[in-house]
């Protein structure tokens, strides 16, 4: 069985930083892209972060340029998200996903790319 666990999520104040980790079990994904989305209530669930298979290209949402930064480890099948700076309006659910392509193109900034989807982490950010 395929899984991913999200783990990392919590509340902290405005400025502060948390780090998401997302590990896979049941396959590997080194060769796939993998993704961070978030979704806040009442709001479409949104891409924050795509990496390619080996981690040589990334993409960003633009709100989340130069505070967070994505990466893997696919000795350890493991994927990451270290958000820094963060703010009120970064709170939401944030889910880790995987595709089954190596190489990110735009198509991976859309959630109807990914193939296998975590259960999400709750990130709460306090003014």
């Amino acid at each position: 069985q395929v899984q991913l666990v999200e783990s990392g999520g919590g509340l902290v104040q405005a400025g502060g930083s948390l780090r998401l980790s997302c590990a896979a079990s049941g396959r590997r994904f080194n060769n796939a892209v993998m993704g961070w989305f978030r979704q806040a209530p009442g709001k479409e669930r949104e891409c924050v972060a795509a990496i390619n298979w080996n981690g040589s290209a990334t993409y960003y949402a633009d709100s989340v340029k130069g505070r967070f930064t994505i990466s893997r480890d696919n000795a350890k099948n493991t994927m990451y998200l270290q958000m820094n700076n963060l703010k009120p309006e970064d709170t939401a659910v944030y889910y880790c996903a995987a595709g089954e392509t190596p190489f990110l193109s735009s198509r991976y900034r859309s959630d109807r790319s990914y193939d296998y989807w975590g259960q999400g982490t709750q990130v709460t950010v306090s003014s």
